[in-house]
């Protein structure tokens, strides 16, 4: 079920994630784990074929003890390398993004929409072990299901969520949408000067009407949006008092 997390900022600007929802973050997992497949498969095909072909060849005594346990302890560390380093390392420097992710739209954030950074995302998939051992994910999908947020238990730990993927909208541009939307971003003694001038100014001397406009245009030419500001001085103050 997807579902919207409405997000403010410390400058009161309100914007909106929509979460991902259960079958989209399934799908982006059985990209990641098809992809870990083939590589484990290809490192699997080289190490087999080193041993068979390469340096291993030419030793026909049989392995120590030792020897064998550090093979089998490099063969773990690679496992987990690529089936849970894998998200560690795509999440923390891509983004918030796997391969997987990326495919479909997704990606990792904090709890507020800040990026994520390597520790949350590290314990997001650390946690991620336990949760395929303890029935495939099953408990982070019934965790999903009844989070508000569709948090699995690793996102419940670190303080992350999953959002579809959007342009990420800079301040400056939330801010220039609210300009935009606001072009009277102006205080009560702006108003009533604009006012005024617009009131007098057919009574005015053209030279004394031209000053005053460009002093008050000068002033509230900065906070309007930019199709105002390419108006000139009394037409930019003639169209902010019928606004």
């Amino acid at each position: 079920m997807d579902r919207t997390l409405e997000v403010r900022t410390p400058e009161s600007i309100a914007f909106s994630y929509e979460l991902a929802g259960l079958g989209s973050r399934f799908l982006a997992v059985a990209i990641d784990v098809t992809i870990q497949t083939l590589v484990m498969l290809g490192i699997i095909w080289g190490l087999i074929y080193a041993g068979t072909h390469g340096i291993a060849a030419r030793h026909f005594s049989e392995p120590t003890k030792i020897e064998t346990n550090l093979a089998i302890a490099f063969f773990i560390a690679i496992v987990f390398i690529v089936f849970f380093g894998y998200f560690i390392l795509f999440e923390a420097f891509w983004n918030g993004q796997t391969p997987g992710k990326k495919m479909m739209g997704l990606r990792v954030v904090r709890d507020g929409g800040y990026p994520a950074d390597f520790g949350s995302v590290a314990i997001r998939n650390l946690i991620r072990v336990g949760e395929f051992v303890a029935g495939l994910y099953a408990l982070s999908a019934v965790a999903a299901i009844l989070s508000p947020e569709n948090k699995r238990l690793g996102d419940m730990a670190a303080g992350t969520i999953v959002v579809r993927d959007v342009r990420a909208a800079t301040l400056a541009d939330l801010l220039e949408e609210t300009t935009d939307a606001h072009p009277l971003m102006l205080s009560s003694h702006e108003r009533a000067l604009i006012d005024q001038f617009v009131a007098r100014r057919e009574g005015m001397v053209p030279h004394s009407r031209a000053m005053m406009a460009s002093k008050i245009a000068e002033r509230v030419r900065p906070r309007v949006s930019r199709d105002l500001q390419q108006l000139n001085d009394e037409a930019l103050l003639t169209r902010l008092s019928v606004l």
